[in-house]
């Protein structure tokens, strides 16, 4: 899965989807995929990132309390 960092608005390729999903990780384990090497891992702050086209990640994903904000 690739996602766009906000910061750089290059892709990074995410290599724990795991953590994406798990609202309760503010970070996930990935690389920039950017240039002709393959560049080291690194951790991102879930929050710096965004869908490829610019939307956001949904909310059940970033915010372990998603529910209780809902109603």
């Amino acid at each position: 899965m690739y996602l766009r960092d906000k910061n750089s608005g290059d892709l990074v390729e995410v290599l724990d989807l795991a953590a994406v999903f798990d609202p309760c990780r503010m970070t996930v384990n990935g690389r920039f995929h950017a240039g002709e090497e393959l560049q080291d891992p690194a951790d991102f702050e879930k929050d710096n990132l965004a869908f490829p086209s610019g939307e956001a990640l949904p909310t059940c994903w970033i915010d372990p309390n998603y529910r209780a904000r809902a109603s």
